[in-house]
């Protein structure tokens, strides 16, 4: 049984699914509804928005501090996508 199909690899593969994911709310990557309208207040309504966002940004919003960008780079480290000059080590 033949296919006519082209395999596509993993890496492309891989491309296609995170650029699918800059597409989602900020409240498809299970941030807090306080967290979400802290961001929605800014214009801040995806991922592809967060990402676009520097962390003095993020933290100029009321009401937004350090445990509200922890909890924003862990939701964005869960759908793979990780901090510049992360530790290695844990927390």
């Amino acid at each position: 049984m033949s296919s006519t199909r082209i395999p596509i690899s993993q890496a492309e593969e891989q491309a296609r699914v995170m650029r699918e994911r800059l597409d989602l709310s900020t409240a498809e990557i299970g941030l807090t509804v306080r967290t979400t309208n802290c961001l929605e207040e800014r214009g801040i309504f995806t991922v592809r928005d967060l990402l676009r966002s520097s962390p003095k940004d993020l933290l100029s919003i009321s009401n937004f501090g350090e445990k509200t960008l922890e909890e924003v780079y862990l939701a964005l480290e869960k759908i793979g996508y990780y901090r510049p000059h992360r530790s290695s080590s844990p927390k």
